[in-house]
């Protein structure tokens, strides 16, 4: 994979970082005090910017990426 100049949002990242700790929607948006809409919003985003397909596949993207630190 090469690795492109990807630019997050703040909340993005946010919703990244949590994503990678295993935490759903609900749980992101509670977290955050947004709704499950907005952190839905924010999920797809990151999908498209990440290419990937679901939610694993975007973590591992993120850590290949070093969006993420182990």
């Amino acid at each position: 994979m090469s690795n492109p100049i990807v630019e997050l949002t703040a909340r993005e990242h946010e919703v990244l970082q949590l994503l990678s700790h295993g935490l759903n929607s609900g749980e992101i948006a509670q977290k955050l005090f947004i709704s499950v809409n907005t952190v839905e919003y924010h999920r797809k985003q990151l999908l498209r910017k990440l290419s990937a397909n679901n939610a694993a596949h975007l973590v591992g993207n993120a850590f290949r990426m070093r969006l993420l630190k182990g």
